[in-house]
């Protein structure tokens, strides 16, 4: 039996598709075609509600970033407050410190100044408001003093009685001065005998008294005078008499002294039966 090779149309034969194989292809691609299909139709089509659950997620995760952001900001604040405080802590914070404890002494230094200027401006209207007063004052007492003197000089020199008639001069002295001293002790020498022989007593009181000027160291008083008289050779009926005298003074070491006498009022009240 002799080998036959097969002939060159017998290879295009074979190269042919065969109909079984090329049905069983496009069965497949037929199935293929329906698991699309299914597959299509098994994922659903996005809804409204979806959409919206969608949209709420959105807006959730943005409140919570928002939340996020200013959480950050508040720790970023914390963080520089601490670094403030640890920049006052630290040397550089130390000589802030310094310096607003010498403003605070500036302060307070301009606030003793201001104070003090008050205190002194409000001494100083005082003392210009109570000067006038304490001026007034002194005036006052100066008076006084000058009035008590000229009533004791009055008294002394006008009272007496036959016991003490020789010292009147002496005691008169001691409120007398300059020539008026010289004079009074001259008209009491020329009285002291005839008053003893007649035994007159003379008592006088002061009724009134005014400093009729005052410039120091010289000074006008008026002296108003109740004067009684006895004698037995009257048979001891007193003698009135109403009497007012201007006396002229002046200051010496210290004492005012009568140094010029006047009569300004000179009245008998004596009854006569």
């Amino acid at each position: 039996m002799e080998d036959k090779q097969p002939a060159a149309g017998d290879l295009i034969d074979d190269a042919a598709p065969d109909p079984n194989a090329t049905q069983a292809t496009e069965t497949a691609k037929a199935e293929a075609g329906e698991d699309g299909e299914r597959a299509e139709s098994a994922s659903p089509a996005t809804s409204p509600k979806a959409e919206a659950t969608a949209e709420s997620a959105d807006g959730e995760a943005a409140e919570g970033a928002d939340a996020d952001a200013e959480k950050d900001d508040a720790e970023d604040t914390e963080a520089s407050e601490t670094a403030e405080a640890s920049e006052t802590a630290a040397p550089g914070g130390a000589g802030k410190q310094v310096k607003k404890r010498r403003l605070a002494g500036k302060r307070l230094g301009i606030a003793i100044a201001v104070a003090a200027v008050l205190f002194i401006g409000s001494a100083a209207f005082a003392g210009a408001t109570v000067q006038p007063y304490l001026a007034d004052r002194a005036t006052a007492a100066t008076k006084l003093r000058i009035a008590r003197t000229a009533a004791n000089a009055i008294t002394t020199l006008w009272t007496y009685s036959p016991e003490n008639m020789d010292g009147l001069a002496d005691r008169a002295a001691t409120y007398l001065s300059g020539d008026f001293a010289a004079q009074y002790r001259k008209f009491v020498d020329a009285i002291v005998a005839p008053n003893k022989q007649a035994q007159v007593t003379n008592t006088t009181q002061v009724a009134g008294v005014g400093v009729e000027s005052l410039d120091d160291p010289n000074a006008v008083v008026i002296v108003y005078t109740n004067t009684t008289s006895t004698s037995p050779l009257t048979k001891n009926i007193p003698s009135l008499k109403y009497l007012s005298y201007r006396l002229f003074m002046k200051r010496a070491e210290g004492r005012w002294l009568v140094t010029r006498m006047t009569t300004i009022t000179s009245l008998d009240l004596t009854p006569h039966l």
